[in-house]
């Protein structure tokens, strides 16, 4: 099974996210979400974050100061990751990323 970019961005976003534990009440800066990846794929993880946010998987709330996000507490993260594939891809990426360093 061959995982694309996107697939290993969503992965990585929600496993932060989920690490971090930005769930429900708890929300960061639309920003941070590029933190941990290359600057180039900056654009590409503003595109699928926003992806994320349309699917359910992200909630929104607006502030003055910019927009903020969590992971929505209705989802059960985990159980979606590994209905989408995107689990294997999280894993196969970190046991890869792991064996590099």
């Amino acid at each position: 099974m061959e995982f694309d970019s996107k697939d290993k961005i969503k992965a990585t976003i929600l496993y932060h996210l989920r690490r971090k534990k930005v769930i429900g009440g708890v929300h960061t800066h639309f920003d941070t979400l590029r933190r941990g990846f290359p600057s180039h794929l900056g654009g590409e993880v503003n595109k699928t974050a926003k992806e994320l946010i349309k699917n359910g998987f992200l909630i929104t709330k607006p502030a003055p100061y910019g927009l903020q996000v969590s992971l929505n507490q209705k989802n059960n993260v985990p159980l979606h990751l590994k209905r989408c594939g995107l689990l294997q891809a999280l894993v196969f990426w970190m046991f890869r990323n792991a064996s590099t360093s």
